[in-house]
């Protein structure tokens, strides 16, 4: 038996393919399948079954579209309501595939009808657990995503499936789906090496050395924001969305651009932010290109709003696209830029050391964008803190001045400083990492406990 984890970076997830070097289980897939059916092609077996551990909060499903694709039973939870057909599967239940067994262990917590596959060969041997969002590396999958008034109840179904996880064989590796980034584990995984078992998970899991309603209330009170697009993506995935192709890209001209922006379309500018920020079209948003682009741009544009997105090469396009559909949105315009293309809208960039050596009489305000967690650890004294997220909703309660807006890498801090300037704020981009300020002894403070 061979395990084949393939990482979804865009995602912040894993997804698996486990095989006995004829047929496979794919297991949890995101909706573009192309990284999955090259790793099946490449180890020259053939797709048996594909299984979601659930019903996926943070993306859209391929599960369904793979399935039908290859002739494939598709596994998931018999007590999930979805209006398709799939092979509904239960606790205890052992479906074969090729010499693989693979055993449903219902694990309730980070949703109600949450299961993990136990996989091994009929002759014997070592034992695969895919967990997807109950035990993760050195931690769990959030419990607060499915119903607020259902958060306590599923967190103590968490504690107990974790119990169960661990009775069924300690040498048996580990495979979650979360814990890679994805806003669905409720913290980041510990570890990163990938032969971990659930023995290493003994002594070190929260959820395994604490008693439950500690843990319980320690979980519940760790919780930091969700991305507002997670609401719609149960629904999606209810409905086998991913079955069908994402609607394709339309190009849009630089008129249609401009009438865009003045019909308050988001249109998301693709390139650097150092880029951007030396020169762009008013009224755009800079979202630069990166694993973490798709989970900005559908936590900040209102579901269904329509976005055009701007970039100097189409090769950047391409992946974009891939990302936004991953979670649902497709459909939108692009426009390559000329190079003679007016750019006249600029701000201003600097690090901290920028920062420091300013004039400190100046009116400046100072933005710190990061989540509450990040806040609490250490910021400014002189900040105000206000989450990339709600600068939409809240940046017209920001005092006068030109506003520093920062974060811990650059990267929010580039698509907050944009969205302000939007907005007709002067702003500067502290485009520098978190760390530079302890280097540079900038003074700090923490939030008391």
């Amino acid at each position: 038996m061979q395990v084949l984890a393939i990482d979804v970076p865009e995602l912040g997830n894993r997804c698996y393919l486990v095989h006995d070097g004829r047929s496979a289980l794919v297991v949890d897939p995101p909706r573009d399948l192309t990284a999955v059916e090259r790793v099946a092609e490449d180890a020259g077996v053939a797709i048996g079954a594909v299984a979601d551990t659930h019903i996926h909060n943070d993306y859209v499903s391929g599960a369904l579209g793979l399935a039908r694709r290859h002739g494939a039973d598709y596994l998931l939870s018999a007590d999930e309501r979805v209006d398709f057909e799939r092979v509904g599967v239960r606790h205890g239940d052992v479906v074969p595939v090729g010499s693989l067994d693979v055993q449903v262990v219902a694990t309730p917590g980070h949703t109600r009808h949450h299961q993990a596959f136990a996989v091994c060969e009929w002759a014997g041997g070592p034992t695969a657990l895919f967990s997807g969002g109950s035990l993760l590396h050195g931690t769990v999958g959030r419990t607060d995503l499915v119903d607020d008034r259902l958060t306590h109840d599923l967190a103590r179904a968490q504690w107990a499936s974790a119990r169960l996880l661990v009775e069924l064989d300690p040498v048996a590796t580990l495979h979650p789906t979360h814990g890679f980034g994805s806003f669905c584990a409720s913290s980041s995984a510990s570890v990163t090496q990938d032969a971990v078992t659930l023995a290493d998970q003994l002594s070190t899991n929260p959820v395994l050395i604490t008693p439950r309603e500690l843990f319980v209330t320690e979980l519940v009170a760790g919780f930091g924001p969700v991305p507002a697009y997670y609401q719609h993506m149960a629904p999606l995935n209810r409905a086998g969305a991913g079955r069908a192709l994402p609607r394709s890209a339309r190009a849009v001209t630089s008129d249609e651009v401009t009438d865009a922006v003045l019909g308050g379309a988001w249109v998301i500018d693709l390139r650097e932010r150092s880029t951007y920020a030396a020169g762009h079209l008013a009224g755009t948003v800079s979202v630069e290109y990166g694993t973490q682009f798709a989970t900005y741009v559908g936590w900040l544009v209102p579901w269904q709003d329509d976005i055009v997105l701007l970039a100097d090469s189409p090769a950047v396009l391409e992946p974009a696209l891939r990302d936004l559909a991953n979670i649902g949105i497709d459909g939108v315009g692009t426009h390559v830029l000329r190079r003679d293309e007016p750019l006249r809208a600029t701000y201003r960039r600097t690090d901290w050391d920028g920062f420091r050596s300013a004039d400190p009489d100046a009116a400046r305000v100072v933005i710190d964008v990061r989540q509450a967690d990040e806040w609490a650890e250490g910021h400014l004294p002189s900040a105000v803190h206000l989450p990339v997220q709600d600068i939409e909703a809240r940046a017209a309660t920001l005092p006068p001045g030109e506003l520093w807006v920062h974060c811990r890498s650059g990267y929010r801090a580039g698509i907050a400083a944009s969205l302000l300037h939007r907005l007709g704020r002067s702003v500067v981009h502290v485009d520098d990492t978190w760390d530079r300020v302890g280097e540079l002894a900038i003074p700090t403070t923490q939030v008391a406990a």
